[in-house]
């Protein structure tokens, strides 16, 4: 497992759970923010929401407090464009949500009952049905690769823990006998296309999250030190059946700075 970094160069964080909870950010989060940037190099912020787009969420960011450029926050939509181009998928099924679509523009657009190439699959909220999922499953069968935005088994919502797209696209797999290519966490790709835009190797970043499995489990099979906090999804239970050893756990953000600083 890698150890904290005694020269932490760059800082991946999560969003939400990590910085804010709906909207709201987390008690001396802001104030810790604006001391890690003063301290590393480069700050990323990588997300795995796949129901808002980037412009979206950057606004969401500012609103919150957290002075932020778009350049600095990563979303697996500009990835499923890179792998889209990379493999020439010329026809296209999104089924994401009608915000996320600008994110996406560039891919050609079919229908559900048409021949695709691929099917890019983000969060469809109330639009996750049996019969959605049936569409998905006949293109798979045809031959369309299935690409999952993110694998996240669940999220937190207002009203609790949900659903989120690693489990429908489970299903689709467990159905098809075909395996996701996963564009977001946690994926190494994603963390490594991170640390590509960030610039700064694993061994000199440290990436923080309360996500025991998308953030940590993907940043320490990356390489990278990866921090959990106990804001957000945070679930004592759910971190100890997980198996995953974080490098650290802090109560919040607010006590990364400390943590830092100790480490070097």
């Amino acid at each position: 497992m890698p150890d904290l970094p005694a020269d932490c160069r760059a800082l991946l964080l999560d969003i939400e759970g990590v910085l804010y909870v709906h909207g709201e950010p987390i008690a001396g989060a802001v104030e810790a923010f604006e001391s890690l940037r003063d301290r590393v190099e480069s700050v990323r912020l990588v997300t795995n929401t796949s129901s808002i787009s980037r412009r979206a969420v950057v606004d969401r960011v500012r609103r919150a407090g957290f002075e932020v450029t778009p350049d600095e926050v990563l979303t697996p939509a500009a990835m499923a464009v890179r792998h889209c181009r990379m493999m020439g998928h010329e026809k296209v099924n999104l089924m994401v949500a009608k915000s996320l679509r600008e994110d996406l523009e560039e891919i050609a657009l079919v229908g559900t009952d048409e021949q695709t190439d691929a099917i890019v699959l983000g969060d469809l909220g109330p639009m996750f049905s049996a019969e959605t999922l049936n569409h998905a499953f006949r293109q798979i069968m045809n031959g369309a690769e299935l690409i999952a935005l993110q694998h996240n088994r669940y999220w937190e919502r207002a009203d609790g823990l949900a659903l989120d797209v690693g489990a429908y696209s489970a299903a689709l797999e467990y159905a098809s006998g075909h395996e996701a290519v996963v564009v977001g966490k946690p994926s190494v790709r994603f963390f490594e296309m991170a640390l590509a835009d960030a610039g700064i190797p694993a061994g000199a970043t440290v990436m923080v999250g309360d996500d025991i499995e998308g953030d940590v489990g993907g940043g320490l099979e990356s390489g990278i030190a990866s921090v959990l906090v106990r804001t957000g999804k945070y679930r004592p239970d759910l971190v100890a059946e997980s198996g995953i050893e974080p490098t650290a756990t802090i109560e919040s953000i607010a006590d990364l700075p400390g943590l830092l600083e100790a480490s070097q």
